[in-house]
Parts: C-alpha cells; structure tokens; sequence
C-alpha cells in the first residue's frame, strides 16, 4: 500500500539535507497512515516530490527514508542493491582471517533504517526493529542469499513494546544450524555466540576496536574491574592483554558460566578471574569499605537498567558512576567510561566526565576517545545513528585545580 503525504513546511530542509528518520510530527496528516510497512511518498510545497519513505513505529520514530528518487520501486532490486553496495563497503573484513564477525548492514547507514544484518563466521543474523521493516521481509531474504554464500541465517524480532526482543518463535531461518557454542574471531581473540539463544548474541560488536586498544595499550601488569561485565569480552580482552588480574562484576546469573566460557575458549588462567554476579553498585560500596583498588576500571553499563534497588539511565545518572568508579581506580589508572545512548552526544559525554571529576576533587587526562567502527556505517546527516561512546580517562592529582 501507498500514500502520499505533505511535509510541513519547517521539516521539508531538514529531509532535503538528508535525514533519514520519519517523524510523527514532521507530517500534515500522520492520520493517514494506518498500517506498518506502508509506502510513504513525501512532498513540499506545490507537490515537490522530496522522498519515499516506510512507516514502522519503533522507539526511535515512526519509519525511515528509503530513496530520494520518486520512481523507485521498493522490491527485490532495491534490496539487492542495498546489500551489494553495503559488502562492497566491507569488503576488508571479508579479507581479514583474523575477524570473522561484524558488521555487514548498519540500517540507515546502509540506506534501510529499522535493519541490521550482522556475520558470525559464515553465518548471517538479521535483527528488524519494527513490523513495518519485517514486512518486507521475503524480498530482503531472497536479496542476501542472491549476494552472499552462506552457511546459515538467522533473525531476531525487536519490534515488541518499546523494542524488546520477540521470543515466541525460534530465531533459525534457513541453511544449516549452529552447532553451540559458535567460536568467531575478533583481530585474533576468540569469542563464543549463541544465535539462537534470546536477544543478544554473546559479544557487543561495535566495541572491537576499543577491546583490540585495551589489549594492546593499557592491560599490561593491571589490576582491571570490568563492570556490568556481561559476558566478560573486556575482561578477555585485558587478560590476554598482560593484565595480573581482573574482577568481573554483572548482576545477571548466566553472566558467571558466559564468561568463564570465554576464558576457557582464549586458554586463559581462571585463577588470576574473578567473576561476581553482584549489582554494580553494592559491589562498589563493598570495595570502598575493604579499600580495594584498581589499576583499571571499565564502565560499560546499558542506557537503561533497573535492579531491585537501583535504576539506571545514563542521561541522568552517568556521573554519579564516574565518581564511584573514581574513588577506586589508584593514581595514573584508567578509567574507560562507555556508553550506547543516543539520547546525548560526545560532548555533553566529556562534560559528564567533567564534571564528575570536578566533584571528585581529582584532575584527570583523556588518551583517547572512540565512536562506532567502520562497519558500522553512519550518515552525516543522521549524527544520532554514531551512538556510541568510548573515552579513555587518566586519573591525576587528588586536587582540583580552579
């Protein structure tokens, strides 16, 4: 189904320049649009065609632009295309037999918003963050087998309330199933996947290249605290990385059994990991209380997360984490202070850093900072899609200068 539908007139530059999310509010008559997946033909002023967009109600908004050509047709060559240019653009990972998962179509980076398709050694899992994406589902299905050999494919449905993750159906498509646990490679660690076992996989892509950093830069001979661990890929990284030791806290049962798989799948040494199913903030309370203190201390908690004593949302609450992980890193530690939210930028993240330490009463030194890799593509237009935030910190001096 198709529809035309008017831009109002404060909205018309902003999708001319390029912006790729639909908004509720950017419409004339949002009330005519009354079903997920709808075509949407967007006009200004004296009916100048300006793109052709989908409706699909996702916690970001409410569709994504797909062309800015008023006669494309939205099939299986459309997708085809999308996905040809998107391996071509990845065509180094493809060559690099010390990586074999990342990254292969980054929604509207890759010019499909609501859309990703991530590769595990062969394998391919699609996620689809509303119904309206998944209705095109059979054509960008048949789209990936026609460019890609392939020795599975899997999906994960995130269009339930607020975008969780739909169980009720098993995750499996087509081709041949993983035999678990999947062993990939990330620049030459080894790391487990689980495609078929809930919402996530196993080990946060888009932090490659600040795990690969972290080994090679900062681990040696460190005594390292990895917080909201999950299944330990940071505390992998830092133990092949020369750290003495690393202490691995997340309040989630599976996270003890999850992260000794990872050790064991790397040959790593348990005795020297401590894994602890705690909430992160009793736990900080109890090192404060013994002094324990850490040469590293990584903070990579999700945007949003509540225990039965504790709420969490990075917009709000980042820099009161920052001041208990400081009180425990020793002089000329490092801090990695991480976060997935798009609700705020780089800057404002430096200034939560700022301001943390400024109320510490302890100066500090970034290293060196990290957004989104390469494979996962972002549009200029679209500075909210580069989500992530990664800055390594240096605590100093116990006195703030004025």
């Amino acid at each position: 189904m198709k529809i035309d539908l008017e831009l109002k007139s404060d909205y018309i530059a902003k999708y001319e320049e390029g912006y790729p999310l639909l908004l509720k509010e950017a419409l004339v008559d949002f009330n005519k649009v009354t079903q997920e997946g709808m075509l949407l033909n967007l006009f200004g002023a004296n009916k100048k065609f300006i793109a052709k967009a989908y409706y699909g109600n996702q916690n970001k908004g409410f569709g994504w632009i797909l062309s800015y050509d008023k006669n494309e047709k939205i099939d299986l060559r459309f997708f085809s295309k999308k996905i040809k240019s998107a391996i071509t653009y990845r065509k180094e990972f493809y060559d690099d037999a010390t990586t074999t998962a990342f990254r292969v179509f980054n929604g509207e980076g890759d010019g499909v918003g609501g859309l990703s398709i991530d590769y595990y050694d062969g394998y391919y899992l699609l996620t689809w963050y509303s119904a309206g994406i998944y209705t095109f589902k059979e054509e960008i299905l048949e789209a990936l087998k026609s460019c890609v050999k392939y020795k599975g494919i899997y999906e994960k449905k995130r269009f339930d309330t607020k975008g969780m993750y739909l169980s009720d159906d098993d995750d499996f498509l087509l081709g041949k199933r993983v035999t678990h646990p999947l062993i990939i490679k990330e620049n030459g660690v080894n790391f487990t996947v689980y495609l078929d076992d809930g919402a996530m996989v196993g080990v946060f892509l888009d932090q490659r290249d600040v795990r690969k950093t972290l080994k090679e830069k900062y681990a040696k001979s460190a005594r390292v605290l990895n917080t909201f661990s999950y299944t330990g890929a940071f505390s992998v990284a830092a133990a092949l990385g020369g750290a003495l030791s690393t202490t691995s806290v997340d309040l989630a049962k599976r996270s003890l059994p999850k992260t000794s798989e990872q050790f064991e799948v790397n040959n790593i040494n348990l005795d020297s990991q401590e894994i602890i199913v705690e909430d992160v903030f009793k736990y900080f309370k109890y090192a404060v209380r013994k002094k324990l203190t850490f040469d590293m201390v990584i903070l990579d908690p999700p945007s949003f997360a509540r225990s039965k004593k504790h709420t969490f949302s990075a917009s709000k609450d980042y820099v009161s984490l920052l001041k208990e992980a400081i009180q425990i890193t020793k002089k000329n530690g490092i801090i990695l202070a991480s976060t997935n939210s798009a609700n705020f930028s780089m800057m404002t993240f430096r200034d939560f850093i700022y301001r943390a330490f400024k109320d510490s009463k302890v100066t500090y030194e970034v290293l060196e900072s990290f957004t989104l890799p390469k494979d996962f593509r972002v549009l200029e237009s679209f500075k909210e899609g580069n989500y992530l935030k990664v800055v390594f910190i240096k605590k100093k001096e116990r006195i703030w200068k004025k």
